[in-house]
């Protein structure tokens, strides 16, 4: 969330590219996506065989958005769902912050949004805070959200829709050897009657869908592969009522290397607190000592104030080398659907469930026929159609703008610019492509090699009296 206005400096929205007349500093057309899109291509739907007595089975490894939304969409298509989910109130170190777009797409209810943020500040290394949100409309806002509340409600959605959900740890899973045969789930299940030992299940279904975060276990059943991560370590601290009116509708992101080397800092506003965290994929053992300097950096504002709550967990950097095995597919986190820079990853996680579940719907005809890897492989394709450029771009983005505290500076510098400011949000808020301002976008692209030199020749001075 705090780069957002990366997106801006390469004229790329969530959305295809080629459309977009700014893309002119690193234009992503040239990046491939995965090689499985250039696969030989098999039929699928209406070929398949036809389920028999029953409807197709899915069972969803996980509670969170990218499995909420992908168990409702399942469970509407005429799938008979199973979600399965440890931590009923899992609360993980997210920021919490959704775009409005996802407000209204996903149908969300206004209250579980803790609060609408108009403003936000970028705070650079030597502490120079540029305000952004001055080109917001009247109606337009952040949404912060926490995650149990969302992800609870996400859940409870699904099972209305017709999902069984399933209080268990998934264990490990038993792969078919024939076609067509189920897939054997082994769990734990947890309720009021076993008590805290839980009781061994199994469980059998058509196709699985992982959505059991950076720590998936479906991941690791398919050999889907590792990737880099970074570790975001977050406390919730409640302060004094006068301090949390300043973060009544602010948000702020401190860059710097003693916050981060690789990474930001952040102060977003909850109901009754805020949540201060900061991440590092370069320096995960240092993580506690960057969480000390974020505090400090912030200290001001949040002094008086009690720390309630602690959280760390993996968030991924980049999407898993294997994503679809069979019919067994990865979503959300799991699949590594989180963006570099920011860190924004609850609205493709619940954008990546819902995709994929459309995908299956639509290649088992509303449950009536089995599915196979190409119809997992097809909302695969979709998705990095759609996305795959704005990964690659931005962890180049990454690289040029996070490698210094000069270029950290020379990046918030361009953050006051009102032109990134508005493009930012538009990208942010609404995840489309809008037509950008030829001149403008070339005033913008001249400013953005401007601001680097100077960041450049800044360093060069700072390593001199260093010597």
């Amino acid at each position: 969330m705090a780069s957002l206005s990366l997106k801006t400096f390469i004229g790329l929205r969530q959305a295809s590219p080629e459309t977009h007349p700014s893309a002119t500093l690193l234009k992503p057309t040239s990046v491939q996506p995965p090689s499985h899109s250039r696969r030989f291509r098999v039929l699928a739907g209406k070929f398949s065989p036809k389920v028999a007595g029953r409807n197709l089975r899915v069972a969803v490894i996980g509670g969170g958005p990218a499995g909420g939304c992908a168990a409702e969409t399942l469970a509407k298509g005429g799938i008979e769902t199973f979600l399965i989910e440890r931590k009923m109130d899992n609360s993980k170190p997210c920021g919490g912050a959704i775009p409005l777009c996802m407000v209204g797409e996903f149908d969300l209810p206004l209250d579980i949004i803790d609060r609408r943020v108009t403003k936000m500040k970028m705070i650079s290394p030597s502490n120079v805070a540029v305000d952004i949100g001055r080109t917001l409309k009247p109606h337009e806002y952040i949404g912060m959200v926490r995650r149990e509340v969302l992800d609870m409600y996400l859940r409870e959605r699904a099972a209305a829709s017709g999902a069984a959900v399933i209080n268990g740890l998934f264990l490990k899973m038993d792969i078919p050897k024939e076609a067509n045969a189920p897939y054997v789930l082994h769990y734990t299940a947890y309720d009021s009657k076993t008590g805290g030992a839980g009781e061994k299940k199994t469980l059998e279904v058509d196709a699985v869908i992982g959505a059991d975060g950076a720590n998936s276990r479906v991941a690791k059943a398919i050999g889907a592969g590792d990737y880099e991560y970074a570790i975001a370590f977050q406390e919730r601290i409640k302060i004094p009522d006068e301090k949390m009116k300043y973060y009544e509708d602010l948000a702020e992101m401190y860059v710097g290397e003693d916050v981060s080397p690789d990474f930001y800092g952040w102060v977003f506003p909850k109901c009754d607190h805020v949540a201060v965290g900061t991440g590092t994929v370069t320096h995960k053992p240092d993580i506690k000592k960057f969480q000390v300097a974020t505090r400090l950096r912030a200290r001001d504002k949040i002094l008086g104030g009690k720390i309630i709550r602690v959280e760390a967990h993996p968030i991924p950097e980049h999407p898993r080398p294997k994503r679809v095995s069979g019919r067994v597919t990865l979503i959300g986190d799991a699949a590594g659907y989180v963006t570099k820079c920011s860190g924004e990853g609850i609205y493709f996680a619940a954008k990546s469930g819902r995709m994929c579940a459309e995908a299956i719907v639509e290649g088992s005809e509303n449950g009536k026929r089995m599915v196979n890897e190409e119809d997992l492989r097809n909302y695969l394709q979709k998705w990095d159609k759609t996305y795959w450029p704005t990964y690659k771009v931005l962890d180049i983005l990454q690289k040029v703008f996070y490698r210094s505290n000069p270029a950290r500076e020379a990046f918030v510098e361009m953050c006051a610019d009102e032109y990134v400011q508005k493009m930012t949000f538009d990208s942010y808020l609404y995840k489309t492509v809008a037509p950008g301002n030829p001149i403008e976008d070339l005033k913008l692209a001249v400013n953005t090699i401007g601001c680097l030199v100077r960041a450049n020749a800044l360093r060069k001075e700072m390593d001199k009296l260093s010597v």
